[in-house]
């Protein structure tokens, strides 16, 4: 199913079982406890000791836990509300609980098996309301229209609005061949209501071909569409492949790759650097890690990436990546912007907690979260379709063409002429 609620799973995940930790004093001994205050004080415990913003948003989180204890629940589901409740008060989308159904479907999805609508969907942290980052190339929410960005109003009817990104995607998803209705609101276009048959999503990450600039250089022109486990492998053979072709230069086109796996976007960034830091992870006690470059580099000839505002997570890590290091120019529009990690968390009663653990910085130590990274040259330009990239009406793709003719250096290469 391709939603983009996994990418927050896929991107650096780590599955951690948090049963029976113990990080601080109950507020009275745990054998007094009842089973779902229990559950409320496990849940506490591990954004205790786990959580990124050791303020908790600038709140008194010990105070946050009395209050959710001070009585008995009725029942497991009013434990579940109490959670929420705890939880929402973070004011982190990313930080959420997962019931026993929710956690069993999230732990599925992961496998990357996808069926569906082929939309990925975020929850902007801004405004909290239910975003498009990408449509899947090909997929029915593409061949529908539906455009990165895209605001999801309702599903079937019911509003987004108190929806958490998990059930918003159970809301989406639904045999092969069935239909689901989705109000899509669109900046300067307003609200209209499209009908998408759920389909197979067929995934090919790659498109490479071998072009001529008006100036006679050829350019390798690489199209990436997201991070999945054969892109490192399939963007490895493209690249020789142009190589052997005679490409002297390469355009990466990241625009409307919403990310996907960490260590994809760890190896691709290593297909073009010698050496060099490639992103830092940073939890709440400072530098947790980093990863590096070691080289040698497929090729050394110039490079430039172009991405836009549909370029999220791992395509943000693999453009800063490239552009601290000298490696690349980058062309378009700032970048999503979504720079956070989450582990998931099994609790006793067999269902989940996704807590925000780490972030991510570029070898600069520039915070990608709601930043984004702005590109060297910023070139806007309205929507096209899928086949009008790389045609005349592509602004972004002309300038970066444009930048590749010139005889100069470019990303610290120069340019052959």
């Amino acid at each position: 199913m391709g939603f983009m609620h996994k990418q927050f799973f896929r991107l650096g995940f780590a599955f951690l079982v948090a049963c029976g930790l113990v990080f601080s004093t109950l507020i009275q001994p745990a054998d007094a406890l009842t089973e779902e205050q229990k559950l409320v004080s496990e849940v506490w415990r591990i954004v205790n000791h786990a959580y990124l913003d050791d303020t908790f948003n600038h709140q008194n989180w010990s105070a946050v836990r009395q209050k959710a204890l001070e009585k008995p629940f009725k029942d497991q589901k009013a434990a579940y509300v109490a959670i929420q409740n705890m939880l929402k008060s973070l004011d982190d989308p990313f930080t959420r609980f997962l019931d026993p159904e929710q956690y069993r479907s999230l732990q599925v999805n992961t496998s990357g098996e996808l069926t569906g609508v082929g939309l990925q969907i975020a929850l902007n942290p801004e405004t909290g309301r239910l975003e498009v980052v990408s449509p899947i190339e090909g997929s029915p929410a593409d061949k529908a229209g539906i455009r990165p960005r895209d605001r999801i109003l309702k599903i079937e009817g019911t509003s987004t609005d108190n929806l958490t990104l998990d059930e918003a995607a159970a809301r989406m998803r639904g045999p092969i061949g069935s239909l689901v209705t989705l109000l899509i609101e669109r900046e300067g276009d307003g609200e209209r209501e499209v009908r998408i048959v759920r389909d197979r999503i067929a995934l090919n990450p790659v498109v490479a071909e071998l072009r001529s600039s008006p100036q006679g250089k050829s350019i390798g022109y690489l199209r990436l569409t997201q991070f999945n486990a054969n892109a490192s492998t399939e963007l490895t053979h493209a690249i020789t492949s142009l190589e052997k072709k005679g490409a002297d230069a390469y355009i990466l086109d990241l625009r409307n790759n919403p990310g996907g796996l960490l260590q994809a976007g760890i190896e691709i960034a290593r297909l073009w650097l010698d050496a060099g830091t490639i992103v830092y992870t940073v939890n709440r006690q400072g530098i947790q890690g980093s990863f590096d470059a070691f080289g040698p580099a497929l090729t050394k000839d110039p490079l430039v990436i172009l991405v836009n505002q549909g370029t999220a997570s791992a395509s943000e890590i693999l453009a800063g990546a490239l552009q601290d290091n000298h490696r690349a120019t980058l062309v378009g529009e700032t970048t999503f912007g979504k720079g956070l990690i989450q582990s998931l968390f099994e609790l006793s009663d067999g269902s989940g907690l996704a807590v925000t653990i780490a972030k991510y910085e570029t070898p600069n130590h520039r915070d990608i979260n709601k930043l984004g990274i702005k590109p060297d040259q910023v070139i806007s330009q309205p929507p096209i379709n899928r086949d009008q990239i790389g045609s005349p009406v592509d602004l972004q793709y002309q300038a970066a063409v444009e930048m590749l003719s010139k005889s100069a250096v470019v990303a610290g290469v120069e340019a052959r002429g």
